[in-house]
């Protein structure tokens, strides 16, 4: 079955990681051996060979680079302009790959037809096609670089990552999105651009549902129903999303999946973090919102973390494809299936692109 996933942090893994994402898993995984300067060295799940063996065809790609004030101890880049730079040598790396024929970008209907299209031939070594996402708009220096990051085939942004940000609160950190918030919702409705409801701390999701009328999609986050924590969306506001007829998208960081998950500690299969989870959150959300419309797949995989850190039936992304059998235990049908697997996120690119 074909898969959307709507969150892979490619060009980080690319350029801070320094992964060549060309190769295999398991030679990406053998250069790795004994480095230890990122906990998940060696564990990576993603690569454009094990997404084409997963029919991984289409995915939101981002944009990356946090921007953080003195007072501030998360890492990232001390300036605006230096967040920015870091996203432009992330688009830099996408274009490369680009010529390379590993990938597409998408940024209209016509392009997303042709691609969906191409992957259903027999063409061999098909292109990944992605869209563009910022994760975090904190090297936005002023709406003149939004234009420029349109122009350049962005088409979605989440205003805040974790903690506080220029245009509003993220993950961990407790406030409003601002005047500067309020001109950048602006700005994205005026561009047409998918706001990205992931990371926004509560404050920040309210006050930014009140002020914006624009496409809104939710591109990696669970319930909190399962799991008490910021991070994850109350059922007040999923049904405020279903509400504006978005799209959730299941993540696999098992720290969001399982309550009391400790970081470099806990043990995915000690655990019980597995794909069963995700279908937990996936069956959830189609209660709340009465169908299944509403939810499709925004992995996160090798988002910071790896196998050490994912559910224990994941070893790479081409096990996405175990999800539709675990849908169809639990009773969904085969239409509901490709729903959740691309066809709720395509939908929704079909309306705000038209």
């Amino acid at each position: 079955m074909f898969i959307f996933d709507v969150h892979l942090d490619l060009s980080m893994n690319a350029m801070e990681w320094n992964r060549d994402l060309r190769l295999p898993v398991s030679e990406i995984r053998e250069r790795e051996k004994g480095m230890t300067d990122k906990p998940d060295r060696g564990n990576n799940t993603v690569s454009f060979p094990a997404m084409r063996e997963g029919n991984v065809g289409l995915c939101v790609a981002t944009q990356i680079a946090r921007y953080v004030k003195k007072s501030n101890p998360l890492p990232g880049w001390h300036s605006q302009h230096q967040a920015w730079a870091q996203t432009q040598g992330q688009l830099a790396w996408y274009k490369a790959m680009e010529n390379e024929g590993e990938m597409v970008q998408i940024t209209n209907l016509k392009g997303l037809d042709n691609h969906l299209q191409l992957w259903q031939s027999e063409q061999e070594h098909k292109p990944i096609g992605y869209i563009l996402s910022l994760e975090g708009a904190d090297s936005i220096v002023d709406m003149g670089y939004l234009e420029k990051s349109h122009e350049a085939g962005l088409r979605a942004i989440g205003p805040a990552h974790y903690g506080p940000g220029i245009y509003a609160h993220g993950t961990d950190s407790v406030g409003g999105i601002g005047a500067k918030g309020r001109e950048l919702l602006k700005k994205i409705e005026e561009l047409n651009l998918i706001l990205d409801a992931t990371h926004l701390c509560d404050m920040s999701f309210w006050e930014t549902m009140t002020a914006y009328n624009g496409p809104v999609w939710a591109s990696h986050s669970l319930c909190r129903k399962f799991v008490d924590h910021n991070r994850q969306f109350t059922d007040e506001q999923l049904k405020e999303l279903i509400q504006r007829e978005a799209v959730i998208g299941m993540v696999l960081d098992a720290w969001m999946m399982v309550p009391n998950w400790i970081r470099r500690k806990s043990d995915p299969k000690a655990m019980g973090v597995s794909l069963e989870i995700m279908v937990d959150n996936i069956d959830h959300i189609c209660q709340l919102a009465g169908n299944t419309n509403h939810v499709g797949i925004g992995t996160d995989l090798d988002g910071g973390f790896g196998t050490e850190q994912g559910p224990y039936d994941v070893d790479t992304i081409a096990d996405l494809q175990k999800i539709p059998e675990l849908l169809s235990q639990r009773g969904y049908t085969a239409a509901d299936i490709e729903k959740i697997t691309s066809q709720n996120y395509l939908n929704f690119l079909r309306k705000v692109w038209k």
